[in-house]
């Protein structure tokens, strides 16, 4: 499904919640990165960019493994400068799994919510980017009040990324 056909406010949603700096860096990005590696108590969060899971949901295998980890940054960074910024976003949202067997953005929206992707609300946007770091265990259809609460946090940070997403412009 084309980006054009998705509502500007999921593209919004999941950049607030997974990669507030898509636009700032090639595909890894580094800052974070290394405050994972740094945290002494063992990272407690994830680094990976939405360019990095594009390319494991695309190229590589599920779960987690040292080797997938060091294939998926070179991945992400010639994915980056192959197919840029607005082509990735697009590719992630058509391949992101937003519940057991749900596969993309319109088939998410139509499951969870009897409508378009190009339909979806800003609330209904931030319930899909909120289920998207467990989607077998979180659900935007009937979302407990720990999901509506991250969805809450993404909604305010959804205003905040609206100024960086200049690169996803034609």
């Amino acid at each position: 499904m084309p980006l054009d056909a998705i509502a500007p406010a999921l593209v919004q949603a999941v950049i607030a919640s997974e990669d507030q700096r898509f636009c700032l860096h090639n595909g890894v990005d580094w800052g974070a990165l290394r405050d994972v590696v740094d945290d002494e108590e063992g990272p407690s969060r994830g680094a990976s960019t939405i360019t990095m899971q594009t390319v494991k949901n695309v190229f590589l295998w599920p779960g987690r493994s040292y080797i997938r980890k060091g294939l998926e940054i070179p991945l992400a960074v010639m994915a980056d400068a192959v197919w840029g910024k607005r082509r990735t976003m697009e590719i992630y949202l058509n391949v992101a799994e937003w519940g057991e067997g749900i596969f993309g953005a319109e088939a998410a929206a139509r499951h969870w919510f009897r409508k378009s992707a190009r339909d979806l609300s800003r609330g209904e946007s931030a319930l899909l980017a909120a289920v998207l770091p467990n989607p077998i265990l979180r659900s935007a259809g009937k979302p407990t009040r720990g999901v509506r609460a991250i969805a809450g946090r993404i909604q305010s940070r959804m205003g905040q990324v609206d100024g960086l997403m200049g690169c996803l412009k034609r």
